[in-house]
């Protein structure tokens, strides 16, 4: 256990090659998407000897959303800020995907994700696009999103139905169901192997709804889990957030993960040793260890807030330690 931590109770053949090859560090997958996601890679990175991440396609909103139904191709937003996650050293290539249009016709667009777009146009697909990507960039892992296709998020709040990823997000009330359209839908193949030969399954932190169970209710991604031998370990989130979680606590994020994706309990579950501070109406997420030991699962602690920002998030690093002093 680290100190500081408290324990409380390129093609697809070439890669599904590499995935099977022996690596020094464990197989680590991360599934979710959002800065969220991003977070928990710049961690990864760290101590895995190999790492993916399984990302989202539902999203609607901002530069993804205009792109992904024009050009037929996912929303890469998510997909981009994975990629600069898992990209250790600075460079032109990462200044370029991590920057943002103020004006003109491109305004709001992300030039990373106008880059994802034309190389799947040059490259002939998205998953080659990728692959180019990660070589330009120097990454460290490997993206893959949770389906080929854009889908949309459907859910039911309130008894009444909400679709798209931004509509939920901003919805109040209960949600009794999540799904996503066309029900038809598949996994990547790509994402079942590399989280079926997993040492570690990474969800969160992120948003609850729209972010980590937006990927875990594609078809095929929960199933995977629920087979892969990989421990699971679920990071909770340092505040609730408007619209999705208010008034949640760790105790109703995991209850709701588990009821409304049909995915495995946690082995783990790590959360701050210290609440945070949130402005009204958020607050700091409420962890209650006797609660969470009814679920089977150890509670891990841990200072993992990031002092260098200026809203309460999770310092890349503090949770990459915590992550990689618990992987079995």
């Amino acid at each position: 256990m680290v100190a500081g931590a408290e324990r409380v109770g390129t093609e697809p053949a070439g890669i599904l090659e590499e995935l099977l090859a022996d690596v020094e560090g464990p197989r680590v997958v991360a599934v979710g998407g959002g800065h969220g996601l991003a977070a928990a890679l710049g961690g990864i990175r760290g101590y895995a000897g190999r790492v993916d991440a399984v990302v989202t396609v539902a999203d609607d909103g901002g530069s993804s959303g205009r792109l992904a139904p024009a050009l037929d191709i996912p929303p890469p937003g998510d997909i981009r800020q994975c990629l600069v996650a898992l990209t250790p050293d600075e460079s032109v290539w990462r200044q370029l995907f991590e920057y943002r249009f103020a004006g003109a016709d491109v305004m709001g667009h992300s030039m990373g994700n106008l880059i994802l777009a034309a190389l799947a146009d040059i490259e002939g697909s998205f998953d080659r696009a990728l692959a180019s990507a990660e070589r330009l960039l120097g990454s460290v892992g490997s993206v893959i999103p949770a389906a080929p296709e854009h889908l949309r998020l459907e859910a039911t709040i309130g008894g009444a139905t909400v679709r798209g990823q931004v509509a939920i997000s901003l919805a109040r009330g209960p949600v009794e169901a999540i799904r996503v359209l066309p029900r038809e839908a598949k996994a990547t193949p790509r994402a079942v192997e590399a989280i079926e030969s997993a040492d570690q399954i990474v969800l969160g932190p992120g948003s609850l709804y729209t972010s980590i169970m937006a990927a875990l209710v594609v078809p095929g991604i929960t199933e995977a889990i629920n087979r892969s031998s990989g421990q699971l370990v679920y990071v909770v989130n340092l505040t609730t957030q408007d619209g999705e979680t208010l008034g949640m606590d760790a105790a109703d994020h995991l209850d709701a993960l588990i009821r409304l994706t049909g995915v495995r309990p946690p082995a783990a579950i790590v959360a701050p040793k210290e609440p945070v501070d949130a402005a009204p109406p958020l607050e700091p997420v409420r962890v209650d260890g006797d609660v969470l030991a009814t679920y089977g699962v150890d509670l891990v602690t841990a200072d993992l807030v990031d002092r260098r920002s200026s809203r309460p998030v999770h310092d890349p690093d503090a949770l990459g330690v915590v992550l990689g002093s618990i992987v079995e």
